[in-house]
């Protein structure tokens, strides 16, 4: 047994006075357990898992009446165990057994056969479950036996495994040491794992068991105002305390089949606290006409799955006769939010989408959706259109009240007519609610509140970057180290420019305001010297992430590729004459390695489609042929968003830079007049938490966007605080400074060597050796 006094004992033993405060019943398995049924936990040996006398006492009481043999059966499939499939496989398994009910087959007293779904925990009445902690806990597996340091069993059912270690050892030795050997050794402990904590007392993380090291989490606060603690104590009332163990059980877990093997995914503590905030607004939905509110969590922080987290919880929660309809401005955010809600099988019919009926337009089929009973529809805000030639008002289609319109992005349309064609004339009775990555800007609070009523969950950028849900950003102003020259930025074009495909009278608007920059942003000389600085800067980055080129318009963005690639082959020329006059072989086979990489590396262009685009771009002497035939013959968004495709730099002028998650992306390259929260959604590209590697995103700035960031964070970086005093603050930290500071360092350490008679040369072969090994 450990020793009492040792630091890992300390541990467990303020893991066991946090539960007991909570309400668990806490023993210890190690020396004191007797085995049978009328022993300390009721097992028969230590190969069990499943505390099968807890189990059945639980399912008698939960599902009273039956035959014993409907209760064995429930028992018998929860024990069962299944080698063969994936641990996340066979853990998803598990989890729809234990949150839908077991079903059984049997004869009831009249000889008629009945089938039923046997609860297994009580989700209503938590105090009916039994919530039972086992320190030290020894499990026998197929080769090896092990002890874990605390195991939490909820009706006998194993949902909470910790792994706790010293104060001293670094939190990622209980992931590496311990709990990928005990995934292996005894598998069968965690088949019915809720999730996982990890904690030295000081840090504490939470996970589950398909998440990476990277993907274990803080939780830090157990109400949104709170500023937030890293604890052991904060993380074990936060997800250990009876009623959250058993919403985050039933509400918050979900699993994601589309890349292959199975995905557990577990709410993060803002989606968890957020949710069950517009909960509250959804029970006094009459009292609150409709209006539940604004959901701002920033971009990066899980905002579509904590749609799905809601959505599912109310339709558990509140009866299923909700209809969901998911509104998005833009396609790409649409087909973002219809792939997560059909990643985790929420959703498996596309024909739920308006448009995706044949024979029939978007418009028509939006109006069929909603006038029939789904539980989820998805469209794009401008379906909510009227036929001119038909109707000149837009026509009611439902009366229906349980209908809730989430819009993504509440900000952009919904004081335009489509919106106002949804609110007031097709669907006069439904409620809603907005989610948005950005705050509302002062001249849209009037109306968005008027539609949605105030912010129900704010979980702003600053908050983000704190708790490491996403990265921080870092800034470099190339337009000024260039010595490009950039007109002041006119925020009436950039306002018209946020649109790649411009109507005839947003085309002549952005002519007569552009009539004098235009010229000067699309100079030849001026997209040379830019071309030739990202083909360096790109291949020449610390950290080799993929990288987004944000251009101009549409056929800029074509030049910009020309150009990239007329200086392509320079570079990999001066590569080869780097690795040709190298004299050290290390450093030579480093940058054989970096030269593969580079030839390997493709460049694509991806902007969206227009009528006749062939001859307009031919009139401006470009081919957007080749590159419309790559964005249609392929899958160039699947391509990018997997770290390993050759496909690492796109050039895009609207498409992607916003409702775009490719977390391997870490280098934003802006060139284009940009500002507000169309800004903070387009450098939020680079923010998303990725691998170990990756500890910030980049910003280049090649069109001296900083003024406009500097101000765009000023209103969306800190909440609804008070933003007098963030003049200072900084949301991205200019590297330039960094760069100098760095320079400066490595300067004092070079005298330093010199005087110490050290050679660091002899330093740096070394490096090298151990990156080869």
């Amino acid at each position: 047994m450990l020793n009492p006094y040792s630091e890992d004992a300390l541990i467990e033993q303020a893991t066991e006075d946090a539960l007991k405060e909570l309400g668990w019943t806490v023993v210890t398995a190690w020396i004191n357990e007797t085995f049978g049924d009328a022993g300390l936990l009721g097992r028969d040996n230590k190969s069990e898992v499943i505390l099968t006398r807890e189990l059945h006492a639980a399912i008698q009481k939960l599902n009273p009446g039956l035959p014993l043999e409907a209760y064995q059966d429930a028992v018998d499939q929860l024990v069962q165990k299944k080698s063969s499939l994936s641990l996340g496989k066979i853990n998803k398994e598990k989890y729809e057994l234990l949150r839908n009910g077991v079903p059984v087959v049997y004869n009831n007293d009249l000889g008629e056969t009945v089938k039923e779904k046997l609860k297994v925990f009580d989700f209503n009445q938590i105090h009916e479950n039994r919530f039972l902690a086992v320190r030290q806990l020894e499990v026998v597996g197929e080769l090896y036996s092990r002890r874990p340091d605390v195991v939490g069993f909820v009706n006998g059912i194993p949902l909470v495994f910790f792994e706790l270690k010293a104060h001293a050892k670094d939190l990622r030795n209980a992931f590496e040491d311990n709990l990928k050997d005990y995934k292996d050794t005894i598998p069968e402990l965690f088949h019915c794992n809720a999730f996982i904590i990890l904690s030295n007392g000081t840090d504490a993380r939470v996970g589950t068991v398909t998440s990476a090291y990277k993907y274990f989490l803080e939780w830090k606060r157990i109400e949104e105002e709170e500023e937030g603690v890293v604890s052991l104590d904060t993380m074990i009332k936060g997800t250990c305390a009876p009623e959250r163990l058993m919403d985050i059980f039933e509400n918050f877990l979900l699993f994601d089949d589309s890349y292959g093997d199975t995905v557990k995914l577990m709410a993060k503590n803002h989606q968890y606290i957020g949710v069950n905030k517009v909960l509250q607004n959804v029970k006094d939905i009459k009292d609150l006409n409709g209006k539940l509110g604004v959901f701002w969590h920033t971009q990066g922080s899980g905002k579509s799955y904590s749609m799905v987290f809601l959505c599912e919880k109310i339709h558990r929660k509140m009866g299923g006769s909700y209809t969901f309809l998911i509104v998005a401005d833009r396609a790409e955010l649409e087909n973002q939010l219809y792939d997560t809600f059909s990643g985790v099988g929420v959703v498996n019919k596309k024909e739920v989408r308006a448009g995706a009926k044949s024979g029939i337009t978007g418009r028509e089929h939006l109006r069929e959706l909603l006038a029939e009973n789904h539980r989820y529809v998805f469209t794009l805000i401008h379906k909510f259109s009227i036929d001119p030639e038909k109707e000149s008002v837009y026509p009611k289609i439902t009366d229906r009240s349980n209908i809730i319109v989430i819009s993504d992005e509440a900000h952009r349309t919904q004081g335009g007519t489509y919106a106002r064609n949804m609110r007031y004339h097709g669907l006069p009775n439904a409620s809603f609610l907005g989610f948005t990555g950005t705050p509302i800007i002062k001249e849209e609070e009037e109306i968005t509140k008027n539609i949605f009523g105030e912010y129900v969950s704010v979980y702003d950028f600053k908050r983000a970057i704190e708790d490491e849900a996403t990265l921080p950003l870092r800034y470099i102003n190339k337009g000024e180290e260039l010595k490009i020259e950039n007109p002041e930025l006119d925020e009436q074009m950039a306002e018209v420019l946020e649109d790649e495909n411009l109507d005839d009278d947003q085309k002549a608007k952005l002519t007569y305001l552009f009539q004098r920059n235009y010229p000067i942003l699309t100079a030849e000389s001026r997209l040379d010297a830019i071309a030739k600085d990202l083909v360096w800067h790109f291949n020449e980055r610390g950290y080799q992430g993929k990288a987004m080129f944000v251009a101009l318009d549409k056929p800029t963005a074509v030049r910009m590729y020309n150009l990239v690639m007329k200086y392509w082959p320079v570079y990999l020329q001066e590569l080869a004459g780097r690795i040709s006059k190298s004299e050290d072989q290390q450093e030579s086979m480093e940058l054989q390695r970096k030269y593969e990489r580079v030839k390997e590396t493709e460049v694509c262009v991806v902007v969206s489609s227009e009528q006749n685009e062939v001859d307009k771009f031919a009139k401006l002497g470009l081919e957007i042929e080749p590159h419309r035939r790559k964005m249609v013959e392929r899958n160039l968004e699947k391509e990018f968003k997997d770290a390993e495709n050759p496909f690492r730099l796109a050039i895009v002028c609207a498409m992607w830079i916003t409702g775009f998650d490719a977390q391997c992306v870490s280098t934003v390259y802006l060139d284009k007049p940009i500002k507000g929260h169309t800004l903070m959604q387009t450098i939020a590209r680079a923010n998303r938490v990725y691998d170990d590697e990756k500890e910030n995103g980049l910003i280049v700035d090649y069109g001296n966007v900083y003024k406009q960031l500097e101000k765009a964070y000023s209103v969306y970086g800190e909440g609804v605080k008070d933003t007098s005093n963030t003049e200072n603050k900084k949301l991205v930290e200019e590297l330039v400074q960094l760069a100098e500071e760095v320079e400066k360092a490595i300067e004092e350490t070079e005298i330093f060597l010199r005087e110490k008679d050290f050679e660091l040369k002899i330093l740096l072969r070394q490096y090298l050796c151990i990156k080869l090994q």
